[in-house]
């Protein structure tokens, strides 16, 4: 791939505008993705912004996202010296779980604004963690984005018998990061959590090394700051999270951070289907790409259940 060559020899200032052309030129061409966002910001936030604004709030989350990318590609120019000019943290005392939990910490986290260098900062800041590859469509990309990813000392380990590394690496004493806010069908080990007040069917790997192992959760995100920087947040330990279910656990990691895309909204992924199943009996409009689906709906029957 050229481009993993050419984009860490750019200077960065020029590196951000050519990504946020990319961004523009992917919300023009990408027509099915840029329908699917604006559905989504429209039944997130109903009429709190106009059709005008939702266009450019979905023309920024490609920019974001195509940031998240290139940067991810500039990684090799990060060091542990220069680092701070581009990246600054609150709360990653929260990492430290002393020797109550022998080091182990597991981060949830989420695809808003540059995830991918969340990831690098934990790793220069000691904490090193094992953790499943994203995988893409085309798997010639697999092994360049392992690569860059694991410059930082993360260990990437592939998707089939994820989770088993994962519950072996906190049974060591180690430490993993999950992203939580993807959709997963409701027969691969899902719950349903309420996301913008819609129902929608997410991972449960989170709470389920949770209740495995005892290790604690630390829900994290970035956020974009002024000239290209990022701050990396990471929120308050979920309480009590022993006494959870795994649905409660998902959606105490969720209320967590949506405060933080209601007051921003352009850094998250708003062009992915985030609400690819609906209820039978949904009292309020869901995106066009919603399908109804017996499972899903057990799922939502289950999540009812517990919170009684």
């Amino acid at each position: 791939m050229a481009a993993a060559k050419l984009v860490p020899r750019l200077p960065r200032q020029v590196l951000l505008r050519l990504a946020d052309l990319l961004g523009l030129l992917m919300s023009i061409f990408d027509r099915q993705g840029r329908a699917v966002a604006l559905n989504n910001l429209e039944v997130a936030f109903g009429d709190r912004f106009s059709p005008r604004q939702r266009k450019r709030i979905a023309r920024e989350s490609f920019q974001h996202f195509a940031r998240s990318m290139v940067d991810l590609l500039w990684t090799p120019r990060l060091t542990r010296e220069n680092y701070a000019r581009y990246l600054e943290s609150e709360g990653m005392e929260l990492l430290d779980t002393g020797p109550e939990f022998k080091g182990r910490v597991m981060v949830a986290c989420y695809h808003y604004s540059n995830f991918e260098w969340l990831s690098w900062l934990c790793a220069t800041c000691g904490f090193t963690a094992t953790i499943i590859n994203q995988q893409f469509k085309n798997s010639l990309l697999d092994p360049i984005f392992k690569r860059l990813r694991e410059l930082s000392g993360h260990e990437m380990v592939p998707r089939e018998r994820g989770i088993t590394r994962l519950y072996k690496a906190l049974r060591r004493g180690g430490r993993t990061a999950v992203l939580v806010d993807l959709t997963v069908p409701p027969s691969q080990g899902a719950v349903v959590i309420e996301c913008f007040g819609l129902k929608t069917s997410v991972t449960s790997a989170h709470a389920w090394l949770h209740h495995n192992t005892g290790t604690p959760i630390v829900p994290a995100h970035c956020e974009p700051l002024a000239n290209g920087r990022y701050r990396i947040v990471f929120h308050r330990r979920i309480d009590d999270a022993t006494k959870l279910s795994e649905q409660q656990i998902a959606q105490a990691c969720w209320d967590s951070f949506e405060p933080y895309v209601r007051k921003n909204p352009a850094p998250w992924l708003w062009m992915y289907k985030h609400w690819r199943y609906r209820p039978s009996d949904a009292r309020r409009p869901y995106p066009f790409y919603a399908n109804i689906e017996p499972r899903f709906d057990k799922l939502v029957r289950a999540a009812q259940s517990s919170m009684l």
